[in-house]
């Protein structure tokens, strides 16, 4: 819990940094309204797919309301917020991007947050299944796991440093950077969890995998067509 109050304190007083650093092409009034969306969306989608991880409680209701208040996951949280975005800029009628301010602040966030699941070992359900790799750990059953906690953590320090020096590089096109990052995290986490233990849902993936495709599937331009991000040379 002190992790992840850090993890949005510390993130929300960088994108006030970086807004008040940077050119907001996006009026207060209009990006107040997006924040409102980014965080409701957040909320419910990371609440939604978390349930979604066991459909049987999901779908029965056999652990109460509390389960669906309890249960949640970052990659819910991202498509989520996304949706909530999306609706909020069409209705007040914004056409601008608005996720690249946002998107350095939610990697920060995030290495934050997963800090805290770190330290929670097995009693979070983040961490991997059973390797005999030199690197794996024990995180609290007597058990060698991988540590999927510190790969997503050093997966985000590397994804950060290589759109930060991308953008040194190229001028990428108006909201660019959050749809590298957002496609790059779900590829990511669509590979990591054949390492972390889940329930299996069909088609032989888990709910955070089918939504990790989806997400790729709304973003296939960055895989198809990545030049299609960049403006011109710098």
């Amino acid at each position: 819990m002190l992790f992840e109050v850090l993890a949005f304190f510390i993130g929300f007083r960088y994108f006030l940094f970086l807004r008040k650093n940077q050119i907001d092409t996006i009026v207060d009034a209009n990006r107040i309204w997006i924040l409102i969306g980014a965080t409701g969306g957040a909320f419910l989608g990371s609440r939604i797919l978390g349930g979604l991880e066991v459909p049987e409680i999901f779908f029965s209701g056999s652990k109460g309301l509390l389960y669906y208040f309890q249960a949640k996951t970052i990659v819910g949280g991202l498509l989520g917020g996304l949706i909530g975005v999306e609706w909020v800029k069409k209705m007040i009628g914004e056409k601008q991007s608005s996720g690249d301010l946002f998107t350095f602040p939610i990697v920060l966030g995030m290495m934050i947050g997963r800090v805290g699941c770190f330290s929670m070992g097995v009693y979070e359900p983040t961490y991997g299944i059973p390797s005999d790799l030199p690197w794996a750990m024990d995180l609290g059953d007597g058990i060698l796991r991988h540590p999927t906690t510190l790969y997503e953590i050093l997966f985000l320090g590397l994804l950060w440093g290589f759109i930060y020096f991308l953008e040194k590089k190229v001028k990428l096109v108006n909201g660019a950077r959050f749809k590298i990052f957002l496609a790059s995290y779900l590829l990511y986490r669509f590979l990591v969890e054949f390492i972390r233990p889940g329930i299996v849902v069909g088609f032989g993936l888990t709910a955070i995998q089918m939504a990790c495709l989806m997400g790729m599937i709304y973003y296939w331009k960055v895989f198809i067509l990545p030049k299609s991000f960049i403006e011109k040379d710098i």
